[in-house]
């Protein structure tokens, strides 16, 4: 067991235990990658909040439905954030998200070229946009499993707890949406879509 997932663990022992101090040490963990997830995922800044307040909510309410046996701690909560995230997409009644001007805003905020060089800060604000264009234009199962692996790094293992579904299914899937995603960019004209295949992300880049 590794060291992070073991004291997920003892953080989530000691807040059902009562101990406030657990679950505000998970929550400062947590808070950040699984807000990024849902803003991946469904394009809008606000449902992206909305997602994580309802997920520690969950957290709080149902930890106990937590396995250790069956993968991570954090596996299991990106697998609540993504079932409240599609919750979020189907009341936009779309299986595709969109990026709206605030989702917009925090994605080349976190995507911003070094230096402050207003010609370089253009060239990435347009290349991050049609970046997430494609991305938020995948299909759901599709997207889902490419932000997981690619943007959060995470392994097939825990990857397919998070998805309810087998490791061959991960696998298949990520294969399927680096392609489609490959070639979103090649239509666009996007530079980096031949690298897709056998480079993975560095933050914002897929």
């Amino acid at each position: 067991m590794n060291e992070r997932k073991s004291d997920d663990e003892e953080l989530l022992r000691l807040m059902q235990d009562g101990d406030e101090e657990g679950f505000v040490a998970l929550y400062r963990r947590w808070q950040a990658p699984i807000f990024r997830f849902a803003l991946q995922m469904s394009g809008s800044r606000a449902a992206a909040e909305d997602v994580t307040q309802e997920v520690f909510l969950v957290l709080i309410r149902d930890s106990r439905g937590f396995r250790p046996s069956r993968g991570s701690f954090g596996a299991w909560l990106y697998g609540i954030a993504r079932h409240v995230t599609l919750r979020a997409i189907h009341r936009e009644k779309t299986g595709a998200a969109s990026l709206d001007e605030t989702g917009r805003e925090a994605q080349i905020e976190n995507c911003r070229a070094p230096g402050g060089d207003p010609h370089n800060e253009a060239v990435q604000r347009q290349a991050t946009e049609r970046l997430w264009s494609a991305i938020l234009a995948l299909p759901a199962h599709y997207r889902e499993v490419l932000v997981l692996c690619e943007l959060h790094e995470m392994n097939y293992a825990d990857t397919a707890m998070s998805l309810g579904c087998s490791v061959g299914t991960v696998r298949s899937r990520l294969h399927r949406a680096r392609s489609m995603l490959a070639e979103r960019l090649r239509s666009a004209g996007f530079e980096t879509a031949r690298r897709l295949e056998t480079t993975a992300p560095d933050g914002c880049a897929v």
